[in-house]
């Protein structure tokens, strides 16, 4: 076996005589070598077979890392660092399989430790299984649904070990800024989320901009309620207070408080600290007299390798976009999300999944079998919604002109509106 790492604008991890296929759950005995390297930007890694034909691709890098979030008086936004990173790749051996011949053979697979390396399909063994990525998430589906493509939409969740959302209906993404990055007044709220219907509740990920109170005023104006956020964990107190002032003692509206997005697949906190900021978050609150669910939000990946995030919240609150996966079709988006919705759930020991962001660019350049285009992102939303009845996010509601591309978002960060340019804009 032979493993070879290449360092470039985006880090290239190639594997020799490694043939991409599923991480089987039957695997025998496992191989693990650890690499060190140097990255700069977004990372991608590349698998190849012994032919040096490429696999897949996988972006080390959630979707949205690089926006630019606001938090307190200002704005956060990444930008590229140069910093030593730990590869793990574990090479696993299945069972020998008998060739044509008679003699056993024996294969292989991949599985990169922060990326998706799917496990056999349970209901149908002939369906593919898909490849995926660090950069995305997943929740599970009200109701049991199958595509042509063979994947099996995640079974309803059980009573969950913990928490579980209060809100009703499909929940929808909102950014208040206008595409100078300035923050939108409450009557350009009031304006945006009146142009909307069929979502039981909105989410934001801050506090800035005085987006709150303009938010909640505008939301239950819709009959809608809001997921409010703490974005910046070294900032909790100030945001609750903010979200607590907002709020006015009236809970009923508030379906959620998220603490963090991203924060550990982005690699801008540990999985301690992030643990950290929503026990302190859920005390704050719980003294301000709210008593509903307190959750972080990281990639369906970075839940599924650091179950304390989920283990501290309330329900296992995840991000996955199937988009960033070149082996799925748009079409496709709805099982392949409630696919990881499932992996989650069982690495957080049964506790309820929400998908707190999930959508398809409506532009951009393509990534495989993931194409984006108008056409496409009304399917995979159309997909989504088939395949969830409540616990899922979609992302976003209008494009945000606001923000810049980064390598890793393929051209699409400003696309992901699903009802286009805001009215307000």
């Amino acid at each position: 076996m032979k493993l070879s790492i290449v360092s470039s604008a985006a880090l290239a991890l190639t594997v020799a005589a490694v043939p991409h296929l599923a991480n089987r759950r039957d695997a025998q005995a496992a191989q693990t070598v650890t690499a060190v390297v140097t990255q700069t930007a977004a990372a991608a890694m590349v698998a190849v077979n012994q032919d040096g034909t490429p696999q897949y691709t996988q972006y080390n890098r959630a979707h949205g890392h690089g926006r630019k979030h606001r938090h307190g008086k200002g704005r956060g936004k990444n930008h590229p660092t140069t910093k030593q990173t730990t590869i793990q790749t574990t090479i696993v051996s299945e069972q020998p399989e008998p060739s044509a011949s008679g003699e056993a053979t024996t294969t292989t697979s991949l599985a990169s430790e922060g990326s998706y390396a799917p496990p056999a399909p349970t209901e149908s063994t002939d369906a593919p299984a898909p490849s995926g990525d660090a950069t995305q998430s997943a929740s599970p589906s009200a109701s049991p649904s199958e595509s042509a493509s063979g994947y099996s939409a995640a079974p309803a969740p059980s009573s969950p070990a913990g928490g579980s959302p209060s809100a009703s209906g499909q929940g929808l993404s909102y950014a208040p800024y206008n595409s100078d990055d300035s923050c939108k007044t409450a009557d350009q709220i009031d304006q945006d989320l009146g142009a909307f219907s069929g979502h039981g509740f909105v989410r934001i990920y801050g506090t800035a901009c005085e987006q709150v109170p303009a938010v909640i005023k505008a939301a239950t104006a819709n009959n809608m309620k809001v997921m409010v956020g703490v974005f910046d964990i070294a900032n909790v107190e100030g945001e609750i207070n903010d979200i607590v002032a907002a709020a006015k003692g009236n809970w009923d509206v508030i379906t959620a408080v998220s603490v963090g997005n991203e924060i550990v697949n982005s690699g801008s906190g540990s999985a301690s600290s992030v643990v950290a900021a929503v026990n302190t978050a859920r005390g704050l609150l719980k003294t301000a007299g709210y008593t509903g669910s307190v959750v972080t939000v990281d990639t369906f990946a970075a839940i599924i390798d650091n179950p304390e995030l989920c283990e501290a919240s309330d329900f296992a609150a995840a991000n996955c976009h199937a988009f960033f996966d070149n082996t799925v079709t748009a079409d496709e988006a709805g099982p392949y999300v409630a696919e990881q919705a499932q992996r989650v759930k069982e690495a957080c020991g049964g506790k309820e999944v929400m998908i707190t962001e999930t959508g398809w660019p409506s532009s951009g350049d393509p990534n495989g079998k993931a194409v984006p285009s108008p056409e496409n992102q009304k399917a995979a939303i159309s997909s989504l919604k088939s395949s969830f009845g409540d616990n899922i996010v979609l992302f976003s509601a209008y494009n945000d002109a606001w923000k810049d591309d980064f390598e890793g978002s393929i051209q699409a960060e400003k696309f992901w509106g699903i009802y286009g340019d805001a009215p307000s804009s």
